[in-house]
């Protein structure tokens, strides 16, 4: 498939700049395989629409504050960084923005706070690896120093307080995410209330998302792309829960490409089972599911995996009918915006 089959015209008002005041009465779309249908409805709606017996798989992971923002210690340079991983010998992995060129030795101060930061060397990928020079575990020091990373498209990346709350889903637990697996932005307690009344179960994987997912596809055919790794986890009550629910003839229902990753990843090799690793599976048409049977998604950026996995599930000219009608009817678009249900 060429990559341009992933483009789409989407007028700059219908990107979201701010979460919906309420996190379930953002819209719901819903698309129908089988019948080539669209439905227009709201999230809380989400359990009427889904079947006693079914089986929710939801990404636990948790955005870290991953977001340093100073100057350079030797010219007083602006400079922004991105938390990407720890690497070994309690080195940071970032992405380092700055004018002009950083160099090895180099120490930024982030600020407020001072944390001091040596640049010890470059990747190959042009990733630095920085030395903090105050210990303690990382994710301590990101928390005293970090921001939000809100993607580039919400108010150019600048998180404001409120963000700290609204850019996790409610049952975020596992530190690790740079990006929120935003289709369960979505999800209240009393959603959660009404699915357990419907009798349709959830149980949880971890996939932390990397810098990697809203980047897009820049060869001219999708199967020239090569996916990031990004690091997920299947424990094994989820695997007896997916097991359980096959069993009496449940749906799986995948909330976010990052629990479809962690679920086809799994699924590739086999029946379900406990799994942790990195995983660089790339899904694109066509593709053959073997663990899910219906997604819930939000709307997607052009020329990214993320549209490919969305139209590999849904089909491509339907999503491309789909996301017309999106943007007709006036649906906000991406990490704040409305969901998708493709059933």
């Amino acid at each position: 498939m060429r990559t341009d089959f992933l483009d789409y015209d989407l007028p700059e008002h219908l990107i979201a700049q701010e979460p919906c005041a309420e996190r379930d009465r953002s819209r719901l779309m819903v698309v129908r395989r089988g019948k080539g249908t669209i439905e227009h409805h709201v999230f809380a709606d989400l359990p009427d629409l889904l079947a006693p017996g079914d089986l929710l798989i939801l990404n636990d992971t948790r955005v870290i504050p991953a977001r340093l923002i100073g100057r350079r210690a030797r010219t007083g340079g602006k400079w922004e960084g991105l938390f990407l991983r720890e690497a070994a010998g309690s080195l940071w992995e970032l992405m380092c923005q700055t004018r002009g060129r950083l160099t090895e030795g180099e120490s930024v101060v982030v600020e407020p706070g001072g944390l001091e930061l040596t640049l010890v060397s470059q990747t190959p990928e042009r990733r630095w690896l920085a030395r903090p020079h105050e210990t303690g575990q990382t994710f301590d020091l990101l928390r005293r120093y970090g921001q939000v990373p809100l993607p580039p498209y919400v108010r150019k990346g600048r998180a404001a307080p409120p963000d700290e709350e609204r850019y996790q889903t409610v049952y975020a637990r596992r530190p690790g995410a740079v990006a929120a697996p935003t289709a369960g932005l979505h999800f209240t307690p009393r959603v959660f209330e009404r699915l357990d009344e419907r009798g349709i179960g959830r149980a949880f994987v971890t996939l932390h998302v990397g810098e990697g997912t809203f980047a897009p596809i820049k060869a001219d055919e999708v199967a020239e792309h090569r996916m990031h790794f990004e690091w997920g986890e299947m424990p094994a009550a989820t695997a007896e829960a997916i097991a359980a629910c096959r069993a009496r003839g449940g749906r799986v229902v995948a909330v976010g490409t990052t629990s479809v990753r962690v679920l086809e990843t799994v699924a590739a090799t086999g029946p379900m089972r406990p799994w942790c690793g990195e995983t660089e599976l790339f899904i694109h048409p066509p593709y053959q599911f073997r663990a899910v049977d219906a997604l819930v998604t939000n709307f997607h950026l052009p020329r990214t995996s993320l549209l490919c996995l969305v139209s590999a599930f849904g089909g491509v000219e339907l999503i491309r009918r789909a996301y017309r009608t999106a943007v007709a009817e006036g649906y906000r678009f991406y990490s704040y915006g409305d969901a998708m249900a493709i059933l």
